[in-house]
């Protein structure tokens, strides 16, 4: 099973958001991660800016608004 980790880039600085994710779904400009055992979380505003399958991670970066 491949579980990723998932960031939020803005100005240079990744902060994590979640991790061992199993699910990720987009809303528009809206970002849905979920894992076995927490409740799924939100993330508005936000486009994935990159997928690196190799080291498991999403990198999202917030949207110009």
């Amino acid at each position: 099973m491949c579980q990723m980790s998932v960031v939020v880039e803005e100005e240079g600085i990744e902060e994590m958001i979640m991790e061992n994710v199993i699910r990720l779904q987009v809303l528009g400009t809206t970002i849905e991660v979920s894992t076995f055992f927490e409740e799924p979380r939100k993330v508005e505003a936000v486009f994935i800016q990159s997928i690196d399958f190799l080291s498991g991670k999403v990198i999202l970066k917030k949207s110009a608004t």
